[in-house]
């Protein structure tokens, strides 16, 4: 792969498509230029392709080199013209979208809908014994919903039977048609009771293409996802690609695999946390959906919000976190009526962009919320097994029990936001703002952004040239905004002083309740520091107890921040716009 000099990679999203030219140079790989163009999967083109050359002739423009023929995207190895190696990633036509079938909601449901999020997919329903519905009702969700492939699991090896056959039964009995391609079989992946995977052959092997893997939750103790996972890229790749409008040819231009834009992101994302050695937070807001990835220890999770966007569903956040939430978060005072307008005009007019500081204040408030969902949502389903064997009256089955959250906030050592809001919000500031408000990470967490939304192409890039992947991702994509450092504990009336901290590059300062400092360290610049924190308050060592540590600067500086955890505005309208604007002048954001 040394004689890789330039490389295509294009990422074909829901509505758009984004095109980068990474080049080798003489300090390594760099990305070069970025083209886009909107996703033509859909009517009047119905062929993928056709956004896929227009991204890449804009990319020939701003570089003069021919990189596109009447017959796709031109590869030619140690010359002027074409590219070494072209790959891409894809959401288009909504992505992967599937079900996911369990025993019961909370155990084995729960462990499918993980490896179907993991592996890239959009999760339109979860079905199991538990969930409330009739049997009829089940049945024609599943007819309804015609998702790209089901996920079914369910009893432990030697385990729960009668009722995984049941649920076969009603996949059966739906006999659900594809999303894309009414001249195949619905793919099934069957990843439950090993002892009875005969007698899901013979239910579900003739009326959809049965993929038969390992054990999803082999013994109530442990959870397997990977075999899962894999069968639902493989398959993904066979079917819904292939049937796509205008895939088969992509497939055939590109040097490797194509793989699903989350898929990618969260090799990404994998790729960064084993490097560093730090637990990792991701998070991807769009105009529908905000994606999240997370690695904390050994553990990769992965989590779709389906109804959390700032465009298309920016209404189903206001719906979901209610209009006084969003309006703490607004730096002057607004009607709850004109906040439901302004909303309801964003997504009737999903491509339109604030004009003024307080729309601009609007939409962050949102992004603020939906990424506070998000989190909530992630939490619910990043889950350590804690199994526990006992006789439940539904279904007969067992409960293996799931275990606490692993998402820890102390431990966490990386944010990376992307998605319009964060990406190209105004000033760099204001992505961090929104960030901390958001996730309120604790103790000392670095904070970056996806400088234009380029982690889909360099996961698919780290499959084959993890050393161009890793030099453009620190280089050009990763844009460092400061490490936080945020006493844990709750600020009251009765608080003064947080935290004293020693060693930075003005000299020691005391952080006071409710107070948020920036303190200028620029990007690669380090200092030693000492956190003593106040007695109630905790850097991750205990209550009280003093920490040393180095910290790094970025773009912004470094934050001080001593609003508490967990930190809400005040519910006093005065007093809270005067936290807000005093929050926004220490970052050196103007307030509406």
């Amino acid at each position: 792969m040394s004689d890789v000099r330039t490389i295509l990679a294009t990422d074909c999203g829901s509505t758009t498509t984004k095109a980068i030219l990474i080049e080798k140079t003489d300090t390594g790989y760099r990305l070069a230029c970025r083209g886009e163009a909107p996703t033509t999967v859909e009517a009047p083109f119905d062929d993928v392709t056709v956004g896929v050359l227009t991204a890449a002739r804009e990319v020939e423009d701003l570089t003069g080199r021919t990189i596109t023929t009447a017959d796709g995207i031109l590869i030619e190895h140690g010359t002027d013209r074409g590219v070494d190696m072209y790959l891409s990633t894809s959401s288009a036509g909504g992505g992967l979208q599937m079900t996911v079938a369990g025993v019961v909601a909370k155990i084995t449901a729960e462990s499918a809908e993980r490896a179907a999020l993991g592996a890239g997919a959009i999760v339109m329903d979860v079905v199991s014994i538990d969930d409330g519905r009739a049997e009829h009702e089940r049945i024609e969700q599943i007819r309804r919903l015609r998702p790209d492939m089901i996920l079914l699991a369910g009893g432990t090896d030697g385990g729960q039977s009668d009722n995984v056959v049941e649920l076969a039964e009603f996949i059966l009995a739906a006999d659900p048609k594809p999303r894309l391609g009414a001249a195949y079989n619905l793919p099934v992946i069957y990843a439950g009771n090993k002892v009875i995977r005969d007698d899901i052959v013979a239910i579900l092997g003739r009326a959809t293409d049965l993929r038969v893997v390992d054990n999803i939750r082999p013994t109530p103790e442990t959870e397997n996802l990977g075999p899962a996972r894999e069968a639902v890229h493989e398959l993904f790749l066979e079917h819904v690609m292939e049937h796509a409008p205008g895939y088969h040819k992509l497939k055939a231009w590109t040097s490797a695999d194509i793989l699903s834009t989350p898929n990618a992101v969260g090799i990404l994302v994998q790729q960064v946390a084993a490097k560093r050695g730090v637990d990792v937070l991701a998070v991807d807001i769009g105009g529908a959906t905000t994606d999240v990835f997370s690695v904390f220890g050994p553990e990769y999770t992965r989590t779709v919000s389906a109804n959390l966007g700032m465009s298309y569903s920016i209404c189903n956040v206001l719906a979901a976190a209610g209009a006084a939430n969003v309006l703490r978060w607004l730096p002057f005072e607004m009607a709850e009526d004109a906040l439901r307008n302004s909303l309801r005009n964003k997504m009737i007019r999903p491509t339109t962009i604030p004009q003024d500081l307080a729309s601009l204040g609007v939409e962050q408030a949102l992004a603020r919320e939906a990424l506070r969902l998000a989190l909530e949502h992630h939490r619910s389903l990043a889950t350590s097994l804690k199994g526990t064997r006992q006789e439940t009256i539904v279904g007969r089955v067992l409960d293996e029990a799931t275990g606490g959250t692993l998402v820890n906030l102390m431990n966490l050592g990386l944010i990376i936001g992307s998605g319009g809001c964060l990406s190209h919000a105004p000033r760099r500031a204001e992505s961090a703002l929104m960030m901390l408000d958001a996730f309120q990470p604790e103790g000392f967490t670095e904070l970056a952004v996806d400088s234009i939304f380029m982690m889909p192409h360099l996961g698919v890039l780290s499959t084959v040239l993890p050393e161009a992947a890793t030099e453009v991702f620190e280089r050009d994509c990763l844009v460092p905004l400061g490490m936080a450092i945020a006493p844990r504990g709750k600020v009251d009336a009765k608080t003064n002083d947080v935290a004293t901290i020693s060693g930075l590059p003005g000299g020691d300062i005391t952080l006071g309740a409710g107070e948020l400092r920036l303190v200028p360290l620029g990007v690669g610049e380090c200092c030693e520091v000492t956190v003593r924190p106040a007695r109630g308050f905790d850097m991750g060592a205990g209550p009280g107890r003093e920490v040393s540590r180095e910290v790094t600067g970025g773009v912004v500086g470094l934050f001080l921040d001593g609003r508490g955890r967990p930190f809400t505005p005040s519910p006093e309208p005065t007093t809270r716009v005067a936290q807000l604007r005093a929050w926004n002048e220490a970052l050196g954001i103007p307030s509406a």
